[in-house]
């Protein structure tokens, strides 16, 4: 059968939810899991005041009979998950039903298996994905840790621009510690490098700020005594100022 694309405005043919395999309940897991949390935490925690859907490990329905593909990350900008989320239909993201694929789709390399280059740039590119971007920290697939792949005119062309247009967002590679572990990170950033921050980056910051505005105000206390017991030793009531 001819791939169809479901993405049609008509909707004339919806698949029957009941029949896909929306999850495998597979217990295998490795620690690539927490670059995962990192991408989709961070933008939860800053992109509070737009909508979009962020997840990891969800598969992505995109065409009648295929099978789904599942990125390690993904991001879809003006959609949001279905209240009623438990049912069968919403657990995983059905092209047809959120009527277009994400913006950007990240993998996230860790054996030379998954075919991040070959097959998987190809199904993202018949989906439409803008942005295909895939992170090889240990440099499993060739000489470069991380690869990015901008859609013009219905094709990908790898590109070194780190700034994704589109969805106005940026990725970089960020050393430093995460959930304990000092590493080098892939991140999501602003336009100006600054990476967006994580719930617990923010309440460090929010603490750290606390800490120095009552440090001040311990100093202007102090510097306030001292100098009214100059006053008082030049007999001067301060209180009476």
């Amino acid at each position: 059968m001819v791939e169809q694309l479901l993405i049609q405005d008509d909707c004339s043919y919806v698949p029957d939810a009941n029949q896909l395999v929306t999850e495998d309940d597979t217990p295998v897991d490795n620690f690539a899991s927490v670059q995962q949390r990192l991408l989709v935490g961070s933008s939860y925690s800053s992109l509070q005041n737009q909508i979009f859907l962020a997840s990891a490990n969800v598969g992505i329905y995109y065409a009648d009979s295929k099978p789904p593909i599942v990125p390690d990350v993904f991001l879809s900008l003006d959609v949001q998950v279905p209240t009623n989320w438990w049912e069968k239909q919403n657990r995983c993201y059905m092209v047809w039903k959120f009527g277009k694929p994400p913006e950007v789709a990240i993998e996230i390399v860790s054996n030379k298996e998954g075919d991040e280059l070959g097959e998987k740039l190809k199904i993202y590119q018949r989906m439409r994905v803008s942005y295909y971007i895939v992170y090889d920290p240990t440099k499993q697939l060739g000489d470069k840790e991380l690869y990015i792949y901008e859609l013009r005119a219905m094709r990908y062309f790898e590109t070194s621009d780190t700034w994704l247009d589109q969805v106005k967002l940026g990725v970089t590679l960020w050393d430093g510690q995460f959930e304990g572990r000092q590493d080098t990170w892939l991140r999501w950033c602003y336009q100006d490098g600054t990476v967006l921050p994580t719930g617990d980056e923010r309440a460090q910051v929010a603490e750290q700020r606390a800490q120095d505005a009552e440090q001040r105000a311990s100093l202007s206390d102090q510097r306030a005594q001292a100098l009214a017991q100059k006053l008082r030793e030049m007999g001067i009531d301060p209180d009476t100022l």
